[in-house]
């Protein structure tokens, strides 16, 4: 029999030496974080997720008035109670009146009222048979919850009527006129009109002209009253009365 050469011999040696080397790696338990992960263990804190951004923007409690939006059959408006940072209660200021009208709005307001509390958003369903009335429902209501959620960031007064210690924006009921209704909003501080708007207006033909020169005027004497005994523009008697109406509205609410 041959003898195994040496050489041989510790080759063979050193081979069983390298396997058996291996073998034991190959047994020894992962401690790379991304193995455990992947093995179902627990995430490093590192690779933690964080919570998402981009959650809604908070409404601010009070009532705040959207503005009017204007239909094929009248204008709507809507107006929201929010407490706790959630629609409370949901009512049409304004809709459409006369004739058939009045039978549309009496089915169809009452449920999108009903519907604007339950959704808590302008995400809302067309009522049958109201498709206008439905349609400036919603703008309106987009508009109110728009100011109400200016109202709720940080360092915002309160919507309107919501009592804020620095000032308050408090918009007054619709008065109607011959030509059109005239709605008045005023922003108060310190117990005095900082600033006096008027929100609706006659609109169409020569109401255009008369309240394109009536309303800055009317605007400029709230501001300098500070109450609703202002005189009446000369050729603006209808608007002007409507203006002065609505601003007393706007007054008491400010004062409650």
């Amino acid at each position: 029999m041959r003898k195994s050469h040496p050489v041989r011999r510790a080759v063979l040696a050193t081979a069983a030496t390298v396997s058996g080397i291996v073998l034991l790696l190959s047994l020894k338990p992962a401690s790379d974080p991304g193995s455990a992960a992947a093995a179902g263990g627990a995430v490093p804190p590192a690779a933690a997720q964080s919570p998402q951004g981009g959650a809604a923007q908070p409404i601010g409690d009070g009532t705040v008035t959207g503005d009017a939006a204007q239909t094929q059959y009248g204008a709507v408006q809507v107006r929201l109670t929010v407490s706790g940072g959630k629609i409370t209660k949901a009512e049409a200021v304004q809709a459409p009146k006369g004739g058939q009208s009045d039978q549309v709005t009496s089915n169809s307001v009452p449920r999108l009222n009903r519907a604007t509390v339950t959704a808590q958003s302008a995400d809302i369903d067309v009522v049958s048979g109201a498709t206008y009335t439905s349609g400036g429902y919603k703008k309106s209501l987009q508009s109110a919850l728009d100011k109400a959620r200016a109202a709720g960031s940080p360092g915002a007064s309160g919507p309107d009527g919501a009592g804020s210690a620095q000032a308050r924006t408090v918009t007054g009921d619709v008065a109607q006129t011959q030509y059109g209704p005239v709605q008045v909003r005023i922003t108060v501080s310190g117990g005095k009109i900082t600033k006096a708007e008027a929100v609706q207006t006659p609109e169409g033909g020569q109401s255009d002209q008369v309240n394109s020169a009536a309303v800055p005027k009317l605007n400029q004497a709230a501001v300098a009253a500070g109450d609703a005994g202002i005189d009446a523009v000369s050729g603006a008697t209808y608007t002007s009365a409507g203006y002065k109406q609505s601003l007393q509205s706007a007054l008491d609410k400010a004062g409650d």
